[in-house]
């Protein structure tokens, strides 16, 4: 389904990166070059070893590019320190992840608002509000050992949503769900997704996830195609 796209939120430009295995240099990204809109959901395709993975890690600032640059909201974030682009992520992104980095000590009340109490700030309405639309306000003092795999995920989502980040990304999000569940938390982070504006990218192998984006981007030899 096509959501109301606006201005873009993310710029790549010329992206490259390479890896030293050994004494072999392994380019991985190669001249990339791209932009996702505000409201747009973007898929990245590609075979494992492709270098998906690589450009989410680019685009999100969890690693820098040897060449090029990564823009979000104009802030250029290869030209951010640790401390400035932790700043940037707190405020402007959100994540989700395969294997679903929940704090194992913190309830799912706790986990969903932790985003929240890093940035200093306090809103019992916005984490309820989260809760309550991935249908776990029943679970909310529970732990993450005692949540289903779907369950965890949905905790996952609310947690990303909870700050109103510009953008979302999902690195194969329902990689560890049966057909049932994935199609639940697909359901759920398309539906919030475009209830509160965010731009999405998911970084999947799953033709069925890739089949509902406003857009598919397929990385091919660390080239987009």
């Amino acid at each position: 389904m096509m959501t109301q796209i606006q201005s873009a939120v993310l710029q790549a430009e010329h992206l490259s990166k390479s890896f030293q295995i050994e004494q072999t240099g392994i380019s991985v990204i190669k001249n990339v070059s791209l932009e996702v809109k505000a409201g747009e959901f973007v898929a990245i395709m590609g075979k494992s070893g492709s270098g998906k993975s690589t450009l989410l890690s680019l685009l999100a600032g969890l690693d820098y590019p040897d060449k090029g640059r990564v823009l979000l909201n104009q802030d250029d974030l290869t030209l951010m320190d640790e401390e400035q682009l932790a700043l940037k992520r707190q405020r402007d992104m959100g994540f989700v992840f395969q294997s679903f980095h929940l704090i194992p000590t913190l309830t799912v009340t706790e986990n969903v608002s932790f985003p929240l109490q890093i940035a200093g700030l306090v809103d019992d309405d916005r984490v309820d509000e989260l809760l309550n639309a991935v249908d776990l306000n029943h679970r909310r003092d529970s732990l993450p050992h005692q949540l289903s795999g779907g369950e965890k995920q949905r905790t996952a989502l609310a947690r990303a949503l909870v700050s109103k980040p510009s953008i979302v990304f999902a690195d194969e999000p329902t990689g560890n769900l049966d057909e049932k569940n994935a199609q639940q938390v697909m359901d759920l982070l398309i539906n919030l997704q475009q209830s509160f504006g965010s731009a999405l990218v998911v970084v999947t192998h799953d033709q069925a996830v890739a089949d509902r984006a406003d857009r598919v981007i397929t990385i091919v030899d660390g080239h987009t195609v």
